[in-house]
């Protein structure tokens, strides 16, 4: 049974070589704001890594900030990974330069909302607020 009160737990990730952090950083704060218990895993992660630190710290989400292109690598290696580990129940959400034409299909694969330039942090902690629950 799901502890009712414990803080919905975020893993916040800037996986691959790209060094554009600001965002992620933002996010990261604004979540934890807004009274989200946030992890932020730092620059340069592999989806190994990312995966092995949500399992650890078990969330119930994982944000990834993606600006240099890879999405369509990193965002399917980390959902499977976790599928792999036997972790099915941890939302997978992200944003960064992410083209419109990507997101359908980056849906299709699992992740559960992509938010582009422009999205406010209110926005993205209601989002989340409405999408995510503590995993039981």
């Amino acid at each position: 049974m799901a502890d009712k009160t414990r803080k919905i737990r975020i893993l916040v990730a800037k996986p691959g070589l790209d060094g554009h952090d600001r965002g992620a950083k933002i996010i990261a704060r604004a979540l934890r704001d807004d009274g989200f218990e946030v992890i932020y895993t730092g620059l340069h992660q592999t989806p190994e890594m990312i995966v092995a630190a949500a399992v650890q710290e078990d969330v119930d989400a994982i944000g990834l900030s993606i600006m240099s292109g890879a999405h369509m690598t990193l965002f399917p290696a980390v959902i499977d990974l976790l599928r792999k580990q036997g972790v099915d129940d941890v939302v997978v959400f992200g944003g960064g330069i992410i083209p419109d034409p990507d997101i359908p299909e980056l849906k299709k694969l699992g992740v559960k909302e992509i938010f582009t330039p422009g999205a406010t942090t209110r926005s993205i902690a209601e989002w989340v607020r409405d999408n995510v629950r503590p995993r039981s």
